[in-house]
């Protein structure tokens, strides 16, 4: 339970306060000179592994922490974690005391040490983080938990790592819930999947029974909403993770879209079609009061509330062809913000407030892309055959979004995958799943 794991896990050291004297790095420019950091293997005794191997099933528990920040780093594209073959001194004496000259050698300009310990069926581990340059500690923690939760460590302390390096928050201690879908394209099978951020810990909320679509997280919990299929008529659910309760919002008689909650997690705010005309929707998530936002003859679609919960972002077909526009909370003074070429979809807000994320479709190549809240300064990131439906990292770095490919005329060789890629329009990855994925959800980070 996420609850149960922020309660013991213990912040036993603080901050040091010595300056970033050189370290720089560029959290502009994506994946473009990355910083080069040694992440030292995390020592640990022979009675403490010993004891862990029986519970963990893992050869070398120090060593596997260690990947896990190895991993996050690299794919972050800011950080370059060198090669173990190369260090010149041993694990347990660099979390002591690093000779700073043999890691200079290597060109290393950062350095992670650490120490696992195993008593009374309690994991601790320290780190340390150090300036090379300037020879210099620069944060000290230790954390205490219960064994299984060695991988959440990891990520929290990457994002410990990264926020003192970057100044900004770190992204990697969170989940992502997307749709798992297996089968030709023609009958594909989609039940609710959860993963942690790395694609690692996938667990299935749903059978599969019923089509799933559209799951998105509460900004303030571990509660999601989604949309499913009952006898063939949408309904929209909530899903505490944490507990597996499960209830419906509501039925409604006509068709609804995109459920998604409020920044305070209290409101869903959806898009709801009948009689031909799709208009935005709230619910009050305690008394279930709805609210009709918008009233207009055309589409509109897609709703994303700003960070501060007093704008929101849709799409609409109100001015002859699909664009993007922001209203007040209360559905007021509706301004369209983009006027590029090709159709507009799925805006999304940042978590910082500044940007809105889209998907464009223009001469037969969909986009995703960023824009200023106002509509100036769009970029496009990247381009394929199909994909669509970003969604922000908390930290507003990052985006993941979905992208199919090709089928051939008989409905064989589909396949739909989650792919992410920085801010910038660098750093395009493949996000691992266990099978084909889409819809994807960036939670909060859950060690807030």
């Amino acid at each position: 339970m996420i609850r149960r794991i922020k309660l013991i896990i213990i912040f036993f050291l603080i901050y040091t306060n010595h300056a970033l004297a050189l370290i720089e790095v560029d959290i502009t420019r994506g994946n473009l000179n990355p910083l080069p950091i040694a992440v030292s293997p995390l020592s640990i005794d022979k009675e403490s592994n010993d004891g862990l191997k029986k519970i963990l099933k893992v050869k070398n528990i120090g060593s596997e922490i260690s990947k896990v920040v190895e991993n996050n780093l690299l794919t972050s594209g800011l950080f370059n974690p060198l090669s173990k073959d190369a260090f010149l001194q041993k694990a347990d004496i660099a979390h002591l005391k690093p000779r700073f000259e043999d890691w200079a050698l290597i060109k290393a300009q950062a350095l992670i040490t650490g120490k696992v310990i195993f008593k009374n069926d309690k994991l601790r581990v320290e780190f340390r983080l150090w300036d090379v340059l300037a020879g210099k500690e620069m944060m000290a923690l230790a954390f205490t938990t219960v064994p299984t939760n060695w991988r959440r460590v990891g990520h929290i302390i990457t994002d410990k790592v990264y926020e003192r390096l970057t100044g900004e928050k770190g992204y990697f201690d969170t989940r992502i819930i997307y749709v798992a879908e297996e089968g030709p394209k023609t009958q594909r099978v989609k039940k609710l999947a959860i993963m942690d951020q790395d694609g690692f810990n996938t667990k299935y909320l749903t059978l599969g029974n019923e089509l799933v679509l559209t799951p998105r997280f509460n900004p303030t919990n571990q509660m999601v909403t989604y949309l499913s299929y009952f006898r063939n008529l949408p309904r929209v659910y909530l899903l505490d993770i944490e507990t597996g309760v499960q209830e419906v919002v509501g039925d409604f008689p006509g068709m609804t879209f995109a459920p998604r909650f409020s920044p305070d997690g209290k409101k869903i705010i959806m898009s709801f079609a009948m009689d031909g005309n799709s208009e935005i929707y709230t619910m009050d998530l305690e008394n279930r009061i709805v609210e009709k936002i918008t009233n207009h003859p055309s589409i509109d679609t897609s709703p994303s509330y700003s960070p501060d919960g007093k704008y929101i972002c849709f799409n609409s077909d109100r001015s002859g062809y699909q664009q993007i526009y922001i209203m007040r909370s209360d559905g007021s003074k509706v301004k369209r913000i983009s006027f590029g070429k090709g159709l507009y979809g799925t805006p999304v807000w940042s978590p910082r407030g500044d940007l809105i994320a889209f998907t464009k479709l223009h001469k037969g190549k969909f986009y995703i892309g960023v824009m200023r809240t106002d509509g100036s300064g769009e970029r496009l990131l990247t381009e394929n055959y199909y994909q669509e439906a970003p969604s922000w990292s908390p930290n507003g770095r990052v985006l993941i979004f979905y992208r199919e490919t090709k089928s051939d005329s008989e409905g064989k060789g589909f396949s739909a995958k989650l792919w992410s890629i920085d801010l910038t329009g660098y750093n395009e990855r493949l996000v691992d799943t266990e099978s084909d994925a889409s819809d994807p959800s960036w939670s909060s980070l859950l060690s807030n």
